[in-house]
């Protein structure tokens, strides 16, 4: 293996959507130098005023090709771009020599370029936003210290649950406002989703018809599983000797957003993609976030192990809502993904490939960077 390449100080952020935020003034104090890469300069340099970062950051109109001409050996390139399209943009960071890093779920596309990457010695940061990303580091946190209360070789049953969400401060009829990619909302509605209820795997063909209440601090919500929950029983590090009843990864809407939701709902049954891409973009048009609204997240991780001569329980949750300066959302993924940039820049992370979270204590080490830098959450342990 390569020795790890060392970071040369400069990052390329590309994309300037509704994720973008104070993550990137956070990079724009500490790294070297900073791009900010969008579909024109202009565009990119308007994000920059509106971000208060106008003579900090350089703008750059993006296409691969530009941003392969400017790559130097060492630098970051963060890709806020839709999922699909961080595989070809980490093909150009390895044959340049550059890092990567990304919020999104490890797609195989980019895991099949990790080899690769790792003999170059470059960094692959991946799931550092929020969900992935924070749920990530709650969840580690939860295993770890139910871990050195009940034993990891004890026999136990345990039930977890992490549900994310990004919904309007001030609910209105529709229980919902875009403030991410609307054909990804859309997009994980339609993919099946497999998670583990009374010990035994489940799938939801429509996660949508698997909806329930939930409740968190007397306030009522409706969450539904999303995508595969299953590999992520090995990914938080579950002792062997604990079986799961409970395991889901999932989604958290307000409540009434099944009933709001149920013409949208008979559109996903019917229609191809052609016209659930147009049913994305009508619905972002006619419920967007808007300068005069303000978006929340709600984030609740739960974990509660029962072993035949006691137990733990404990949980986090972070409720965010946004403000002036910033959405919620921009807030929530940028900042997790800013501060693992930060550990490719200083040399703390390894090559290959990496995520969020790797281990309990890597966890806690970003949960209190996180918090020093002001993004508010809470931990309720409980024996």
């Amino acid at each position: 293996m390569a020795e790890r390449a060392t970071a040369s100080g400069t990052v390329h952020w590309i994309g300037a959507g509704l994720s973008t935020g104070s993550g990137l003034a956070r990079l724009c104090e500490t790294a070297g130098r900073v791009r900010l890469w969008h579909r024109t300069e202009q565009r990119a340099a308007d994000a920059l005023d509106r971000l208060g970062l106008g003579p900090r950051a350089e703008p750059r109109a993006f296409t691969l090709p530009a941003l392969t001409a400017e790559l130097a050996p060492g630098d970051v390139v963060v890709s806020m771009l839709p999922a699909p399209e961080h595989a070809p943009v980490l093909a150009a960071c390895v044959a340049g020599g550059a890092h990567f890093a990304c919020s999104s779920y490890v797609s195989d596309a980019v895991l099949g370029q990790v080899p690769a990457a790792e003999r170059a010695g470059l960094v692959v940061l991946t799931e550092a936003g929020l969900d992935p990303g924070i749920d990530h580091l709650f969840a580690h946190s939860l295993v770890a210290r139910a871990g050195a209360a009940v034993g990891a070789g004890t026999p136990a049953s345990y039930t977890f649950t992490s549900y994310c969400g990004g919904i309007p401060a001030v609910p209105n009829d529709f229980r919902y406002r875009f403030s991410w990619a609307p054909a990804g909302v859309l997009g994980a509605l339609r993919s099946p989703a497999r998670y583990i209820e009374d010990g035994t795997e489940t799938v939801a063909g429509r996660p949508w018809e698997a909806t329930r209440a939930h409740v968190l601090d007397g306030e009522r919500f409706e969450v539904y599983p999303n995508r595969d929950s299953v590999p992520f029983v090995e990914q938080y590090g579950f002792p062997a000797a604990w079986r799961a009843h409970t395991f889901v990864r999932g989604t958290l809407r307000l409540d009434g957003w099944l009933r709001a939701w149920d013409p949208v709902f008979e559109e996903l049954k019917a229609g191809d993609d052609a016209r659930i891409a147009a049913l994305a973009q009508e619905l972002a048009a006619r419920h967007p976030t808007t300068d005069a609204d303000r978006d929340r997240v709600v984030l609740a991780v739960s974990l509660d192990v029962r072993a035949q001569d006691g137990g733990w329980s404990g949980s986090y949750l972070l409720d965010l809502t946004g403000d002036e300066e910033e959405s919620a959302m921009a807030r929530c993924v940028s900042r997790p993904l800013a501060l693992g940039v930060r550990h490719v820049l200083d040399g703390s992370l390894p090559a290959g490939l990496n995520r969020a979270a790797g281990t309990a204590a890597r966890s806690e080490q970003w949960l209190d960077e996180l918090r020093a830098e002001g993004l508010e959450f809470g931990l309720r342990p409980a024996v």
